[in-house]
């Protein structure tokens, strides 16, 4: 099997068994994706991943773009439509399931205690998923103080996170 053939394998492979752990959704898995493909793998730096991270989250669309930017930094078109695949296939089909399986168990005490049990996992996976990236964005001096002045400005303001991503533009065109 070819080097690109090993690199898609591996791609399949680890995005599948991330995507089952994905509780939260796939923010909540971004730390274990950065360890499969910059420790594991060393397909990639920590800054990159970062940077890859804040593209994917800068565009439209759901929180797993940075799958497919992951896949096309590794193997090009088919590595991103195999990473597409191989996190949202069985999370979809899991969730599916799921659904279906709520609806008939509607109203069971067990099932409400399960779903609340689950709720401070996803926020701890969500948080670390945060420290994550910024230990990423801690590169220099500059990208810490915007991490943590972004950050506060998120928490203890009642204005849009759109204020932040347009400061962090602003601040990318002056430093680029």
């Amino acid at each position: 099997m070819s080097e690109d053939g090993d690199a898609l394998g591996q791609l399949a492979i680890g995005f599948l068994a991330i995507s089952l752990i994905a509780v939260g959704g796939g923010i909540a898995v971004v730390p274990e994706m950065n360890r499969l493909v910059v420790d594991v793998h060393g397909w990639m730096t920590d800054a990159r991943f970062a940077q890859l991270f804040a593209l994917a989250q800068a565009a439209p669309g759901p929180n797993v773009l940075v799958v497919g930017l992951i896949g096309w930094h590794v193997a090009g078109l088919t590595g991103m439509l195999v990473a597409i695949l191989a996190m949202t296939g069985p999370a979809g089909l899991l969730a599916y399931g799921f659904s279906r399986l709520r609806s008939r168990l509607a109203g069971a005490a067990w099932l409400r205690t399960m779903e609340k049990g689950l709720v401070p996992v996803a926020v701890g996976l969500i948080f670390s998923s945060g420290i994550i990236l910024a230990q990423a964005a801690a590169v220099n001096g500059l990208a810490l103080a915007v991490t943590v002045g972004s950050t506060l400005f998120v928490w203890r303001s009642n204005r849009s996170p759109l204020w932040v991503l347009a400061g962090g533009a602003a601040l990318g065109a002056l430093f680029l």
